[in-house]
């Protein structure tokens, strides 16, 4: 009787390294002459989907995923699970030891899937804790980075009508405009909570996704920023867990309470008020570093910029780059305008540098990452720091430092140079704006045909048409 073996493949954009698994995994089968059906986890949804029936026949399952691909429904099968890239550069490693049925099966509990990975089962296929927390964390920076793309893209073409386009009470206002920063910021806006929602997703299930996206809006609304959306992503995961466990011994007559009232109210209650306890020492940082910045705003220039360029790189959005970013605006109204330049070259220096890599360095990034990595030329260029946030998530501890050193480099080139920026933004949209409004009609043609973008200068820089 021929061996069936069945498998599930996924990565966290869920284009390219998705379905060259498959194929890799189907060659590798058809050369050991065994059954195999593959379902894919990709960006448009479960394809090959496999059935109960598949699921019971099976000799061996197959798990190759970076992402969440419901791996408790083979609880009681000998299951390897390994990462996406294993089974695309060894597959014929993993369809030989589904053969010889060396394969420990994949425990069934009261909490099937997640019982197995709080105690951190080990399978064939050597999987860990770390690449568990790894496939929890790219669940959710696969269903986040759409939110980034289309929100971040949206904002920036409001930015082509002026900077303050979307303000009623500025000359350059622009209803258009108005309406597609508003529309743009509220997929940026969702970037947070939709990350922490599908790392608990990943973790808990349905019961995970609720909190994590409340946990999300918390992290959203009192300025964590992507870090605190991880950690709230992962508290509300292994929480709801731990509530499943609690409450595993109930009969089964309560199954439905538990879904619509324990589980949400118990865990809504105890995420929320751990993830307003976190917020309140971030608020305090946030307040302590602007007035550490304060204090050296007529400091080294090289000083300065390698603070204000860490800051700036280190959360993106979160209370340590709001600081900077803060402290810059503060200081606009006073008259300088040296500070906010460095902030500005600092915040648009992550996505360009993630623009860049791709560029030159495409051979490390699947196609998917290297089309959201052009696009970031586009959201760097209107200083939308957020565009570089999927790439950092990914592998944090590797590319935060990378941005850190990046965004410091140009804030002291800033600094160096005397730059000056009287406007609350960066890009060189705000470069025609802000040479406006220093009266400098020259600099601003100079500086808009030196980019080659002649269109800009006879677009938006009105001024520079009367010199």
């Amino acid at each position: 009787m021929a061996i069936k073996i069945i498998a599930a493949t996924g990565c966290p954009t869920g284009i390219a390294h998705t379905f060259m698994a498959q194929e890799a995994l189907e060659q590798a089968a058809k050369r050991h002459g065994v059954q195999i059906k593959v379902e894919t986890h990709g960006q448009v949804g479960i394809e090959n989907a496999l059935t109960a029936q598949d699921i019971a026949e099976a000799d061996g399952v197959i798990v190759a995923a970076d992402k969440d691909v419901q791996a408790e429904r083979f609880a009681g099968k000998k299951v390897i699970d390994v990462s996406v890239s294993k089974a695309i550069k060894d597959p014929d490693t993993l369809i030989e030891q589904i053969i010889s049925g060396n394969v420990p099966v994949y425990k069934k509990g009261k909490t099937a899937a997640q019982k197995a990975e709080v105690k951190q089962i080990q399978t064939g296929g050597g999987t860990s804790i770390g690449h568990t927390i790894y496939k929890h964390l790219m669940n959710g920076v696969s269903h986040m980075l759409p939110f980034v793309v289309a929100g971040g893209v949206l904002t920036a073409i409001s930015f082509l009508f002026g900077i303050y386009s979307y303000d009623p009470k500025s000359p350059q206002y622009n209803e258009f405009a108005a309406i597609l920063k508003t529309i743009g910021g509220m997929g940026m806006n969702l970037m947070v909570p939709v990350l922490c929602a599908y790392i608990a997703e990943s973790i808990a299930k349905r019961p995970g996704l609720v909190i994590g996206f409340i946990a999300g809006m918390i992290a959203f609304t009192n300025g964590t920023g992507f870090l605190g959306g991880i950690i709230g992503g992962f508290l509300a995961g292994y929480i709801m867990l731990g509530l499943q466990y609690a409450f595993g011994k109930l009969p089964k007559m309560f199954d439905g309470l538990k879904a619509i009232f324990l589980y949400p109210v118990i865990g809504l209650f105890i995420v929320g008020l751990l993830m307003w306890v976190l917020s309140s020492p971030m608020e305090a940082v946030n307040k302590g570093l602007m007035s550490f910045l304060s204090g050296f705003e007529h400091s080294n220039p090289i000083l300065l910029g390698i603070i204000i360029g860490c800051m700036s790189a280190f959360d993106m959005g979160g209370p340590v780059n709001k600081a900077a970013y803060v402290t810059g605006t503060m200081l606009l109204g006073q008259g300088n305008y040296f500070f906010m330049a460095g902030v500005s070259a600092a915040c648009i220096t992550p996505p360009l540098i993630t623009g860049f890599a791709a560029l030159f360095s495409g051979k490390n990034f699947d196609k998917s990452e290297r089309n959201a990595a052009y696009v970031n030329f586009i959201l760097g260029s209107t200083h939308i720091t957020e565009g570089a946030i999927p790439f950092a998530a990914k592998n944090p501890l590797v590319v935060i430092p990378i941005l850190m050193v990046g965004s410091s480099i140009s804030a002291v080139l800033t600094y160096l140079f005397k730059v000056q920026v009287p406007a609350p933004h960066g890009g060189f949209l705000a470069g025609c704006d802000a040479s406006i409004t220093l009266g400098s009609c020259d600099f601003n043609r100079l500086y808009c045909r030196r980019l080659f973008i002649r269109i800009i200068e006879k677009t938006f820089c009105k001024k520079a048409r009367h010199c």
